[in-house]
């Protein structure tokens, strides 16, 4: 029997695609391994959204492909004969494979062309099993398996690690041409899921215990729009209609699509189901810098969306993301979007360098920032960001909130949300995971709470 390892890297949206392989091969009855030296077959579900990632992953599979050789030659070295080779834990390189999955494939095909690296396209994760048969049967064809489709990744066997969280990807691709992002050449085009599906699909989740569904794609506020609509309301309603004690965790969404069905998606909001919680990047203060990166968008636009949710949700958690060191970024440019996150200060703010991919126009862009300066801006904006994080805390010290346990941590520490989504640690004997409990708040720290239970279930 096959054992199958799998390595996973990059946003939600892959993490539910790693499930969905983890389920599929483990129904055709292969054996999966948490030990990559134990392993068959190495599956690497992949992310190209910054060039460290990029580089990790390369580095990864080098180490992977230079470690199994020296299994191989130290097994050789030792005298096996060919029988015991086989029956030996570690597998040899004979044996060991490594299928390369999710965005870097179909970007970077030439680069893994003669590396022994079987690709798997995104849009082909229903086509794994067939992969997995056509190596053993020397019958790989590189075409088969990245040609860009749609495919619906729904209503599929998958094994999650949390009993309590489930997620759900609601489209693949996007409308955007962000001039900096590679994930888009590997995603391709948006491509809604049909509703009904995206509905079943959270249907059978809650009936296995699911009691929080977590909503993602590249985009979660263009679903619908390859056809000119906006349906991302009308697919939340109908969600939240289901039967059941559930939450809803609705992910990233573009400031351009959330303007065009702001107030619709603000009245959803006071749904009790919805974590209060919204995650609308931003990138840069500046308008000069969002021409550049092509968001489609300005400034103004997205302070008006977090001024709207704030008015009608004041509790609203608000995430965004910065990127740091765009090129031709003046400290004008900087000083704005300083005076941006000043302004909104937002609860969780994702702070990324600039990745510079050739394949991306802002690539061509002349005026690089040196590293030393783009260093020294990111810090600024950790060291504001943290006097922020320590401001907004204050306010939940002594308070009693009703929070969801989602997550055990270690020992007797559980993890749960507030109905904002803000993270608290508490500890308990019992078993209170998928629970409601009330907790009175004792410590505070810049991105959690610790959090005592005054009652325990709710």
């Amino acid at each position: 029997m096959q054992e199958i390892y799998f390595e996973n890297y990059g946003c939600v949206a892959n993490q539910n695609s790693t499930e969905i392989m983890k389920g599929l091969v483990k129904q055709s009855g292969l054996n999966i391994t948490e030990n990559s030296d134990y392993a068959d077959l190495i599956i690497i579900n992949s992310c190209v959204v910054k060039e460290s990632t990029i580089s990790k992953i390369r580095r990864r599979i080098q180490e992977l492909l230079k470690k199994n050789k020296k299994n191989f030659q130290n097994k050789n070295s030792l005298g096996f004969s060919t029988s015991s080779r086989k029956n030996c834990r570690l597998k040899s390189v004979e044996n060991k494979k490594i299928i390369l999955a999710g965005c870097m494939p179909r970007i970077f095909q030439k680069y893994f062309k003669d590396k022994k690296i079987y690709l798997l396209d995104t849009s082909h994760i229903k086509d794994l099993l067939n992969l997995i048969k056509d190596i053993e049967n020397n019958n790989y064809d590189e075409k088969k398996y990245l040609s860009l489709r749609n495919e619906v990744k729904l209503n599929l066997p998958k094994i999650s690690e949390s009993k309590i969280i489930r997620i759900t990807q609601i489209s693949e691709g996007c409308l955007g041409e962000c001039s900096y992002c590679l994930t888009r050449f590997a995603k391709g085009k948006l491509f809604s899921y049909p509703e009904k599906e995206i509905i079943e699909s959270i249907k059978k989740d809650l009936s296995s215990g699911a009691k929080e569904i977590w909503i993602t794609s590249q985009d979660n506020a263009s679903y619908g729009n390859e056809t000119g609509n906006y349906f991302l309301p009308e697919l939340l309603k109908k969600i939240l209609e289901l039967k059941g004690n559930f939450k809803v965790r609705l992910g990233m969404m573009n400031p351009n699509n959330v303007l065009k069905i702001l107030d619709d998606i603000i009245e959803i909001y006071q749904n009790p189901k919805m974590f209060k919680f919204i995650h609308i990047p931003v990138q840069t203060g500046s308008d000069k810098i969002l021409k550049l990166m092509n968001r489609m968008y300005n400034a103004k636009d997205f302070l008006k969306i977090v001024k709207k949710f704030r008015e009608k949700i004041p509790e609203i958690t608000i995430s965004t993301d910065i990127i740091s060191g765009f090129p031709e970024e003046t400290e004008k440019d900087f000083q704005e979007t300083i005076g941006l996150i000043q302004k909104i200060k937002p609860e969780i703010l994702n702070r990324s360098n600039f990745s510079s991919h050739k394949q991306t126009s802002a690539s061509k862009l002349k005026n690089k920032i040196p590293e030393k300066i783009i260093t020294q801006r990111a810090t600024e904006l950790m060291k504001i960001h943290l006097e922020i994080c320590d401001e907004i805390q204050k306010n939940y010290l002594g308070k009693e909130l009703k929070v969801f346990v989602d997550e055990r941590g270690f020992g007797n520490t559980f993890l749960a949300r507030t109905e904002n989504y803000k993270l608290v640690a508490v500890q308990s004997s019992e078993n209170i995971l998928g629970k409601f409990v009330k907790v009175k708040i004792k410590k505070l720290f810049p991105h959690y709470l610790i959090g005592e239970i005054v009652k325990n279930e709710i």
